[in-house]
């Protein structure tokens, strides 16, 4: 049975992509919802740490160098700072903003890989995956695309499909190309990683299904559920890529960490960079003592995002014995009574206008200034363009 009450809460956000800025649906959707979540608490004189990064390892990234001829550390270290400087202007009251290509995520992703692999967690498979001749290098998921078995959108990718969301091999689709080269790839053998969820699937099933059914989106629940009753894979955790955590085990030169495993330790190696920067600030406290609560905003990124979330979890329960329950938080629309509670911050206030009883639902305006700079986010062809006076948007915030 989860804790009442704890004596601190780490919050973390969505780690946005850095191959292109935020536009103001990302700010909708989570990091508005989580900035007002932190300043709730802090307001209430709860001890909050908001944990805040860029993601920035991944083909699209790679893909986007290529295609501007220029290298993937060039791409990030560009929409990282653009990512940054938009949160800051608008008044995101991250305690941390760090990115995955940061030394300390690398060493953090590598002991999380290296203490997995020591303790036998992984099944290392030898298997056929698509080669592309003239470029001379294997294809990652996302330099294949093809038709998809399921619902035949001719412009699947080769982990997911777009139009479906079904989850997918790149030797699932049919017809498939190299997003490189255009050219029809062949099968070579290459050896790979993979962490058996079917190992956690009654864990999963316990913590998703049964434990906390009211925390995920009726679309997610169905979606996770399917996957959950068809029976979990085991999945491949690196990839055949030169961008990316080097895989820190012998034999495994040319191989990389996949994203999606990555990814969700930046919240960890974030914290640590955090920690890093002040004498005294104890990382492990967020995330292993009995008295932190975990909070996770997620938004509306893919369902697909919450497998690897459940990845996190598996990992995290392999690796950090972290006690306490992940709650992805949600929006809901309920109606309720009024209620009024300004909260300052360094750049904004927001006014909670309704407390819901028995839910943990409000519907919130968050208001900040906006200095006069052009192109600070863009949103579908159009640029975003903050004006000198308050900007206030309404939000639906889960308390």
């Amino acid at each position: 049975m989860e804790k009442n009450h704890y004596k601190r809460t780490t919050i973390t956000s969505a780690l946005p992509y850095a191959n292109g800025p935020i536009h103001i649906g990302h700010l909708a959707g989570v990091y508005v919802p989580a900035d007002i979540y932190a300043r709730y608490l802090r307001l209430k004189g709860e001890e909050v740490l908001f944990i805040g990064g860029s993601d920035e390892h991944g083909v699209p990234i790679t893909i986007k160098a290529r295609q501007e001829g220029v290298s993937p550390q060039d791409i990030v270290d560009k929409y990282h700072t653009i990512i940054k400087d938009s949160f800051e202007e608008f008044g995101i009251s991250f305690d941390i903003y760090s990115r995955t290509s940061a030394p300390i995520h690398h060493e953090t992703a590598s002991a999380f890989f290296k203490k997995m692999y020591d303790k036998g967690d992984f099944i290392e498979k030898t298997s056929k995956q698509l080669y592309d001749e003239e470029t001379g290098q294997f294809l990652a998921d996302r330099y294949v695309t093809g038709t998809c078995p399921v619902c035949a959108n001719e412009k699947a990718y080769g982990d997911q499909c777009e139009k479906c969301g079904s989850s997918l091999n790149a030797t699932d689709l049919i017809n498939p190309r190299s997003a490189l080269s255009g050219n029809l790839p062949v099968l070579k053998e290459t050896r790979h990683w993979y962490l058996p969820l079917d190992a956690y699937e009654a864990w999963l099933k316990s913590w998703i299904l049964e434990g906390h059914k009211e925390d995920w989106k009726t679309n997610v629940y169905g979606q996770c559920k399917s996957w959950i009753d068809q029976g979990l894979q085991a999945r491949a955790v690196t990839r055949d890529l030169d961008w990316g955590v080097k895989v820190p085990v012998e034999g495994a030169d040319g191989k990389v960490l996949y994203v999606w495993f990555d990814a969700p330790i930046g919240y960890i190696s974030a914290t640590k960079d955090w920690a890093a920067q002040q004498a005294g600030r104890d990382w492990e406290k967020w995330w292993k003592d009995e008295d932190s609560k975990l909070i996770h905003f997620i938004g509306k990124t893919t369902s697909y995002f919450i497998v690897s979330f459940s990845r996190l979890c598996c990992m995290q329960k392999a690796v950090l014995s972290f006690p306490t329950m992940f709650r992805p938080m949600n929006s809901s629309t309920s109606k309720g009574t009024k209620f009024r509670h300004p909260a300052t911050g360094p750049s904004g206030f927001m006014s909670i206008y309704r407390n819901f009883p028995g839910s943990r639902t409000c519907f919130v305006m968050y208001c900040a200034p906006m200095p006069l700079k052009p192109k600070t986010m863009t949103s579908p062809g159009k640029t975003f363009r903050p004006g000198t006076t308050m900007n206030c948007l309404p939000f639906m915030a889960t308390l």
